[in-house]
């Protein structure tokens, strides 16, 4: 199985009605915190090792149940025991009826009723199966997605040169490579990573209680 350039052209594409121009993946309360615009490819790099390799490895998994006629509400199960802040895992649930209504205009076909309850991960696996990528491709696309949210919410939050964020992000692609190498070959839920970010966590939950604010996690 392979996929089209295109098609991870298109997915990773902000415009998409997925919620990634809502999200800062985490930065905002970062930088409430007093990480400076100059640390973000540290951050990258922090979350690409945790939680961002947490979602590949549940999309990757979800993917392969999908494939198999398999109950995905096991991988979602897997992937909220992983994700112990509820401000993250509320916002994975929000992301993933974003990624549903990708999926049902795109990919149409039947589609469990408890769908909406799922985190983006799950439905992205879910996507995944039906749009016909392979493992790495989709794990390669939760990374860079993550890597792009970052980025662009800093053009937002501090405004800097788009080249040297530009520059970041291609940066990272060896690391990004290097995740979705490790996630291509899980099957099974149990086999998820779980990488802790008690940090991002804390922020993520202080951020919830914040009124002012420009994205919504």
């Amino acid at each position: 199985m392979s996929t089209s350039p295109l098609l991870l052209a298109l997915l990773g594409d902000a415009r998409l009605p997925s919620g990634g121009h809502t999200q800062s993946a985490g930065l905002e309360p970062a930088l409430r915190a007093g990480i400076a615009p100059a640390e973000v490819p540290a951050y990258l790099r922090s979350r690409l090792r945790t939680v961002t390799k947490v979602e590949a490895g549940t999309a990757v998994v979800a993917r392969a149940v999908a494939a198999n006629a398999g109950d995905l509400v096991e991988v979602e199960a897997a992937w909220a025991a992983r994700t112990p802040s509820p401000a993250l895992r509320a916002n994975g649930r929000r992301l993933g009826r974003g990624y549903l209504r990708v999926l049902q205009r795109l990919w149409p076909g039947p589609v469990d009723a408890r769908a909406r309850t799922w985190s983006r991960p799950v439905v992205l696996g879910l996507l995944a199966h039906r749009a016909g990528m392979n493992p790495a491709d989709v794990a390669r696309l939760v990374g860079y997605d993550d890597a792009q949210t970052v980025t662009a919410a800093l053009l937002k939050l501090e405004p800097q040169d788009p080249l040297t964020i530009a520059a970041w992000v291609s940066e990272l692609f060896p690391d990004i490579e290097k995740m979705a190498a490790e996630v291509a070959l899980l099957r099974l839920p149990e086999q998820i990573p779980a990488h802790g970010a008690p940090l991002i966590e804390r922020w993520a939950e202080t951020h919830d209680t914040i009124t002012e604010r420009l994205f919504s996690a």
